[in-house]
């Protein structure tokens, strides 16, 4: 009997998710129909389009939207804060918790004015860059050292008017344009949790 209990419990572990290779995928957005199409909706949107190739499904969870995919042995875990913007950091945090994600296994996703449309970039720390999620998500994890993936939206805007800018639906040529862009993002994705962030940076930056 108690060698019976020895394998089950052996076979329980066994069955447990290796932390190492759990990944949290976190799109910035804000939640609302009238933000869905807009620039600073990217993170929300690559999620998506990744949820919808794959066949995957969003569900209303505690402080975001969650679900889960699993490829070459490796779980990810996608989610879409419902906090706003500017508190993403408090969703961060429980998520990373909640899940045991260790802090190299973190990938944010988040739009770059700074960056022309569509150009694509992933970085293992930095500054938030003025990007309010970004700060928020600094504060609450207490550093700049986490994976961001960038996606450019351009910065064609006059003095002032960034805000407008970055909370504006894409124009008619970029809506053209984004298909391919979004399979490229799905792909840094996989490769990120797969073959690992610096093959990830030297295939995939600026592409």
């Amino acid at each position: 009997m108690i060698s019976f209990f020895k394998k089950l419990f052996k076979k329980e572990q066994s069955e447990e998710i290796d932390p190492m290779k759990k990944f949290l995928v976190v799109g910035l957005g804000n939640i609302g129909a009238e933000y869905e199409n807009t620039r600073h909706n990217i993170g929300f949107k690559i999620l998506d389009f990744f949820a919808e190739k794959e066949s995957v499904t969003f569900e209303s969870n505690r402080l975001g939207a969650t679900t889960s995919y699993k490829f070459k042995g490796r779980t990810f875990i996608f989610l879409k804060p419902a906090t706003y913007m500017n508190l993403s950091g408090k969703a961060v945090r429980y998520w990373m918790t909640k899940e045991k994600i260790a802090m190299e296994n973190l990938l944010v996703i988040t739009d770059d004015i700074n960056l022309p449309f569509g150009t694509i970039r992933l970085k293992t720390k930095g500054s938030d860059g003025g990007h309010n999620g970004l700060k928020d998500i600094q504060q609450q994890l207490g550093t700049t050292k986490y994976n961001r993936f960038r996606f450019g939206v351009g910065g064609e805007f006059t003095k002032g008017r960034q805000v407008d800018y970055v909370l504006g639906e894409w124009e008619e040529e970029e809506s053209a344009k984004l298909p391919e862009r979004l399979e490229k993002a799905k792909e840094l994705i996989k490769s990120f949790g797969t073959a690992g962030v610096s093959i990830t940076m030297n295939t995939f930056n600026n592409t």
